[in-house]
């Protein structure tokens, strides 16, 4: 395994830095979340125009760069330093792999190609906060049962009396992206009770009977919107028509498809967190040393020193784990929460090392701790992500069984011999 980064991958992350620098400070930030999309669009065109950002891990046959996951977790690292309010999580990290993965030839050509270009954008819609247990990163539900489980709540779908397509009913909050995306990934439950299963359906902006509404969030990078369907028609992504229940209805390759989304998802997640947990750290650095108190700066006290040096112990784990996630998806879980633990410690010790000011609402260190705080709320909290990592390991499971081993006859009639 070689870990040094490529002169491709050195060049993404410069440009973006050099980008982001100069179109995503604290005041361009604070104003983008403020419009109707919740982001900057003409930087979003930018970004795709230059860099191919929201098509960066979509393959080169539907109009993407085709990059690994790997480069795409890069991208992200520098989009977290910058807190930049995108829709780049919600289109090029978890709906562009499901419509990859599940999606038909014709769904494939339909909607990648502009997903790529960043003409289109996607949401992925799942029913109540059960967004970090759809894609299994805080627990496994083989049963799907987070999408009603053929009872009341989540969102429900119904072959069209008519013939050839679906009718989805029910509610989603919290869906990222919600209000403003082009198309949304509904993840809707079908089949009753005796044929339970859980299948995506592709549902466009205009579609009638569907109700967006923006919600008032903890951390306005991450727009969300609550989603009403009032016999919303819906068309099914992938093979088959769903409805028998049988071979190629896709209910299971649903499910294993949003787990395996989600294994990319924490570590393209795990390297935004450590990108943001490092900028929050390079800023408190730089104010300390230049905040001065009984006429030194109060960087070179030693307590505020030690506490600076355990953060950045912290931010390098971080940094670490999610670079070797970015290699191996399946340490994403665990990648995410120690992202996640360092973020919000350092965030926290951010506002309290600026002091007074830290705490005011002008001031770019509560965005940090914002995040921290609504990343948790939504992919799971640390001790939940490293619990469910380590029941995947087997770190739970009983030992075996101890026999103890009795000796046989003969072998006991030759010890009293011996006696």
């Amino acid at each position: 395994m070689d870990a040094a980064f490529t002169a491709e991958q050195d060049e993404i992350r410069r440009t973006l830095r050099e980008i982001l620098g100069r179109r995503c400070g604290p005041d361009e930030v604070k104003a983008a979340v403020r419009t109707a999309a919740g982001h900057d669009r003409e930087l979003w065109q930018q970004l795709a125009r230059q860099l191919g950002l929201p098509g960066l891990a979509i393959a080169e046959e539907y109009g993407g760069v085709g990059c690994a996951p790997a480069d795409l977790a890069l991208a992200c690292e520098e989009t977290g330093r910058a807190l930049l309010p995108s829709p780049l999580l919600a289109s090029a990290v978890l709906c562009a792999p499901l419509i990859t993965a599940l999606g038909t030839a014709d769904q494939r050509a339909a909607l990648l190609p502009p997903l790529a270009a960043g003409a289109l954008t996607a949401a992925l819609a799942v029913p109540g906060p059960a967004l970090a247990t759809a894609l299994a990163l805080t627990g496994d539900d083989a049963g799907g049962q987070w999408s009603g489980g053929g009872r009341a709540g989540g969102v429900q779908a119904r072959a069209d009396a008519a013939g050839g397509g679906w009718r989805l009913y029910g509610e989603a909050a919290q869906v990222l992206d919600g209000h403003s995306a082009s198309v949304l990934l509904v993840a809707a439950h079908t089949g009753g009770f005796a044929r339970s299963r859980t299948l995506l359906f592709l549902v466009r902006e205009d579609a009638p009977g569907l109700t967006r509404t923006r919600q008032a969030v903890l951390d306005e990078t991450r727009p969300q919107a609550r989603l009403e369907l009032r016999d919303v028609p819906a068309e099914l992504l992938g093979r088959g028509d769903g409805r028998s229940g049988g071979p190629g209805d896709g209910g299971s390759d649903t499910l294993r498809a949003l787990a395996a989304t989600g294994r990319t998802a924490a570590a393209v997640l795990a390297a935004e967190a450590a990108g943001a947990a490092g900028q929050a750290l390079a800023r408190t650095v730089e104010y300390v040393c230049q905040r001065e108190q009984f006429g030194r700066a109060i960087g070179s006290f030693q307590a505020v020193k030690h506490r600076l040096a355990d953060l950045y112990v912290q931010v390098q784990a971080a940094r670490s784990a999610a670079y070797y996630a970015a290699w191996d998806p399946d340490q994403g879980g665990l990648a995410l929460a120690q992202a996640l633990e360092a973020l919000r410690m350092t965030a926290g010790e951010a506002i309290q090392l600026h002091g007074g000011i830290g705490f005011t609402w002008e001031h770019d260190a509560h965005l940090y701790f914002k995040r921290a705080a609504a990343d948790e709320l939504l992919f799971g909290p640390v001790h939940r992500l490293r619990a469910h990592a380590a029941a995947r390991a087997g770190l739970f499971a009983p030992p075996p069984p101890c026999t103890p081993s009795v000796p046989s006859v003969p072998s006991v009639a030759r010890e009293r011999a011996a006696v």
